[in-house]
């Protein structure tokens, strides 16, 4: 039975998108037909996210069932959708400033940070580049999507979307899935800066506050790093004053600094930071810097995995704990993989990318960064020598004029007058023909 349940997740996943018209190749892909193995189309090799396939209900267990078993179960739906935790989300119409969008003042965002605040999460919107703004039917709508599907791999947390795992990897899978969740796992969280302060300096020289806890220093150390991380200032919410130096109504002056995390520039009270609880509340960033560290793109839905003092999107997270298959885009968790063009490959993996036929010991060719085999490349990719008309083999050494190309053979790279051999010579060009000399040229003008 439980073999049967694996098996009827894996049709379903294949039926999702399926007949979708791909969003690139429009007329020339007979629509969306998922790979068997490969996380792409099979007639026109684009991803899911490039054909016009509605997500929402397939995002919305996926992120599901990540949260489940966590402390972010608030972010589930409390009835599940066939047998799936449902994720949230937060779609929500919101009155903002012109900047957000220049039609109307009421704006719907297909994502929105779950905060009461709507003031401050209008300013939070205001604060994204605008193309990246989550605004229902536009480019910011899009480019959540796909960071979505992109950053967040549904068969780096779900076995049953991996192909032919044995029973040693499903068991290794489910152990890093369980560390993912309780070690690395977070959702941003929105606030002002200045409401996380709880306390004023009492004495002259720099006042660190963390969450209202107190830590006096003198002048002369108040350029000392803190324990564990790279500068004093990265990320620090800090007080100075000056003892004494009191205006006429006795209050203190103060002057409050908030550095993001990540540019490690000055934020300005009253505007809103996201905070992530696994990095301490002693570190802050700016809206638009609430990007994963290899990727640089911002964490979509402000869910971010912490690792070694960095904030890492899902797929790059992943990709610090395993290797990557090149092949079918998922962690490897067998001991046996190999390693080709840079890349990490199961075994059964390192296939052309036309036929699919396994390529271990064989010769292969990079095309467009995916391996393919002779025969392919031969049929689908090779040059057309234009003196014999015959493909040119990818190991014969070629002569490539502008989209010309011949083989480099006397045969075939000679004077189209006289057939001199011109390897190693000066040569014109002119309709697919090649000359010698002026002389020749115009002997067949």
């Amino acid at each position: 039975m439980e073999i049967q349940k694996e098996m009827k997740k894996m049709t379903l996943g294949h039926e999702i998108g399926a007949g979708a018209m791909c969003l690139k190749c429009k007329d020339k892909c007979e629509g969306f037909e998922l790979h068997f193995w490969r996380k792409i189309c099979r007639n026109c090799k684009c991803s899911l996210e490039d054909h016009d396939v509605q997500m929402n209900t397939a995002e919305s267990k996926k992120v599901g069932k990540l949260f489940e078993d966590t402390k972010y179960t608030g972010l589930i739906a409390k009835l599940k959708t066939d047998g799936f935790p449902a994720y949230k989300g937060n779609m929500v119409t919101l009155p903002v400033a012109g900047q957000v969008k220049d039609i109307g003042e009421m704006v719907t965002f297909e994502w929105a940070p779950p905060v009461a605040n709507q003031h401050l999460v209008a300013r939070y919107m205001e604060l994204l580049p605008p193309e990246k703004r989550p605004v229902a039917g536009t480019q910011g709508a899009e480019y959540r999507k796909r960071q979505m599907a992109k950053q967040l791999p549904e068969h780096d947390q779900d076995p049953s979307r991996c192909h032919e795992l044995t029973p040693g990897e499903v068991k290794l899978m489910q152990q890093y899935v369980r560390k993912c969740k309780d070690e690395a796992l977070g959702v941003g969280d929105l606030k002002l800066p200045e409401d996380l302060v709880g306390g004023v300096a009492q004495s002259g020289g720099k006042v660190d506050i963390y969450l209202g806890v107190k830590t006096e220093t003198d002048l002369k150390d108040a350029t000392r790093p803190e324990s564990g991380s790279e500068q004093a200032y990265k990320g620090t919410i800090s007080t100075t004053g000056s003892a004494g130096a009191q205006g006429s109504s006795g209050k203190e002056s103060m002057e409050s600094i908030y550095c993001c995390n990540q540019c490690h520039q000055q934020m300005k009270e009253g505007e809103p930071a996201v905070y992530a609880d696994r990095a301490g509340y002693d570190k802050l960033w700016h809206p638009s810097c609430f990007v994963c560290c290899i990727c640089t793109e911002l964490l979509v839905d402000m869910i971010y995995f912490w690792k070694k003092g960095k904030l890492y999107c899902g797929r790059h997270y992943g990709e610090s704990e395993k290797p990557r298959c090149g092949g079918c885009d998922e962690l490897i968790f067998s001991n046996e993989y190999t390693q080709a063009e840079g890349l990490n490959w199961h075994l059964k993996h390192f296939c052309c990318f036309d036929c699919d036929c396994v390529l271990a010991g064989e010769t292969y060719v990079m095309e467009k960064d995916h391996p393919v085999c002779k025969s392919c490349y031969m049929k689908n990719y090779a040059m057309i020598c234009m003196a014999c008309k015959i493909p040119i083999e990818p190991e014969a050494q070629r002569v490539s004029y502008g989209e010309s190309h011949w083989h480099a053979e006397p045969q075939c790279f000679r004077c189209s007058c006289c057939s001199k051999c011109l390897i190693g010579q000066r040569f014109m060009a002119m309709k697919n023909m090649l000359f010698c000399s002026v002389e020749c040229k115009k002997t067949l003008q």
